[in-house]
């Protein structure tokens, strides 16, 4: 994989394999994050700012339009921080930024992920990212961190 080959969007597969997942309940997800350096709104120009900014900024601006749907959902964002090297791992993959949120359930979690003013947002998310992963963490992970 190269740096253009990065990871955005769920495969059918993935999707799949968490709509059946059969999971209920609680459940949090891992998110690692790498910012493009200039932010790139080719597909979203109406988004766009007035003035060039970083992928981290329109990152930003993302979460900012999207955490008011979350938290209607039930759900909470829990950490949003920058992500240090790794203490154990690759030198070479080095991630931005590192969040975790919790979910009410995979339910709760398609409903406001389909919401159109999500939808409305979710340009900034693809302006800024070069590359990323989310982890589900099913069995007892949200309960670590308290119910929704």
């Amino acid at each position: 994989m190269t740096m253009n080959d990065g990871y955005l969007e769920p495969t059918m597969e993935s999707a799949t394999a968490l709509v059946t997942s059969g999971h209920e309940g609680p459940f949090l997800m891992l998110n690692l994050l790498k910012f493009r350096e200039v932010a790139d709104y080719s597909a979203a120009p109406a988004l766009r700012p007035d003035a060039q900014i970083s992928g981290s900024d329109a990152f930003d601006l993302y979460v900012a339009a999207t955490l008011p749907h979350l938290e209607k959902s039930g759900g909470a964002l829990l950490l949003n921080a920058p992500a240090a090297k790794w203490f154990i791992g690759p030198a070479g993959d080095q991630w931005d930024r590192v969040m975790l949120v919790r979910q009410t359930s995979v339910n709760g979690f398609l409903g406001w992920a389909e919401h159109e003013a999500y939808l409305d947002g979710i340009g900034h998310r693809m302006a800024a990212l070069l590359d990323s992963r989310l982890l589900p963490i099913f069995d007892g992970g949200a309960d670590l961190l308290g119910q929704v």
